[in-house]
């Protein structure tokens, strides 16, 4: 069996830096532990690199330094869009370092990031969305699917009684689509949070930031079903007020989730959309396409920034333009 790497070990001194970085980003900047995991393998290998060089304090680190290290990390292949990231992360690093006078200069100031690649998210057809969650809402509520046309989603035994897992897989693809939730915001929902009459469910995002957000008739039902049914069937004194369980009965994880939909979207056999996020993907730029404001968006979605939603524009026009050069006889 391979050995696995080792983490670098760091001095004292510098652990300590970086463990009270690491709580000024959990508890004041009020980031996902997902989040703080990154900032600490970033600030790591920044040190760890640090260290190496013979800096034994933050001190001895200047701008030098900071590109040997992307050096090193463009040397040992790393994609521009981690090498960005480490950078963002250096720079929060040490700023933070001159507001808790660790340092008198701030040597990232001028720390260039390499250009991330634009790619755009992948996203699904209509009618992708549509053989989802038709043989999701077969599975859950146990009627009889449309004739499935070849390559298409279909149950392996269309006759037996939905289980439980079938009728919540369900209702995590419906709310998915039907509210643009990141996977988080999804596990940590809890029934309190589903209000039925206004078809709305409140979620707590990043930075602890609270939104209301809409979902439709079909998430409703699927909700409903699933919370009178099937959650019943798989509760058990760990479920608490979790809206969604695990075939154990604990509130359910990211992990299972990401399986659910990888499994659910590889079954369609004509998308390179994946993951929970392209659901998320895919909900913004239907509404978008739809006519939708950009701002409703940017508040449904729970974005900071007007320019990170920006993005589903960039997807819209993209397809626009796919149709065009397939469909315009002088294109």
């Amino acid at each position: 069996m391979p050995s696995q790497e080792q983490p670098p070990r760091l001095e004292p001194a510098l652990r300590a830096v970086l463990e009270a970085f690491l709580n000024f980003v959990a508890a004041e900047k009020a980031r996902s532990p997902h989040t703080v995991r990154a900032y600490e393998a970033d600030i790591l290998s920044l040190l760890a690199f640090a260290q190496s060089q013979g800096c034994a304090g933050l001190q001895q680190i200047g701008l030098k330094e900071l590109r040997w290290w992307l050096a090193e990390q463009n040397a040992r292949g790393l994609a521009r869009s981690t090498m960005a990231r480490r950078v963002a992360a250096a720079r929060t690093f040490f700023a933070w370092a001159i507001r808790e006078e660790l340092i008198q200069a701030n040597p990232a100031l001028r720390l260039a990031a390499p250009k991330r690649q634009k790619t755009l998210p992948g996203v699904l057809h209509q009618d992708q969305v549509h053989r989802l969650l038709d043989v999701a809402g077969t599975a859950a509520t146990g009627s009889s699917p449309r004739t499935a046309a070849p390559g298409t989603l279909t149950r392996a035994d269309e006759t037996a009684p939905p289980s439980p897992v079938e009728q919540r897989d369900r209702a995590m693809l419906e709310l998915l689509y039907g509210s643009g939730l990141r996977v988080g915001e999804l596990t940590a929902l809890d029934i309190d949070d589903c209000d039925f009459d206004r078809r709305t469910v409140r979620v707590l995002g990043k930075g602890n930031k609270e939104r209301t957000v809409p979902f439709g008739l079909p998430a409703a039902q699927a909700l409903t079903i699933w919370l009178q049914t099937g959650r019943a069937a798989l509760l058990t004194p760990a479920s608490g007020a979790a809206v969604f369980l695990g075939a154990r009965g604990g509130r359910i994880d990211q992990r299972q989730v990401r399986s659910v939909v990888e499994r659910a979207l590889a079954g369609l056999g004509d998308t390179r959309a994946s993951g929970p996020h392209a659901l998320r993907h895919t909900m913004a730029t239907h509404l978008l396409d739809g006519g939708a404001d950009l701002r409703a968006v940017q508040e449904m979605l729970g974005h900071a920034s007007l320019a990170t939603t920006q993005i589903y524009t960039h997807v819209s026009v993209e397809r626009l333009r796919s149709s065009y050069q397939q469909a315009h006889p002088r294109a």
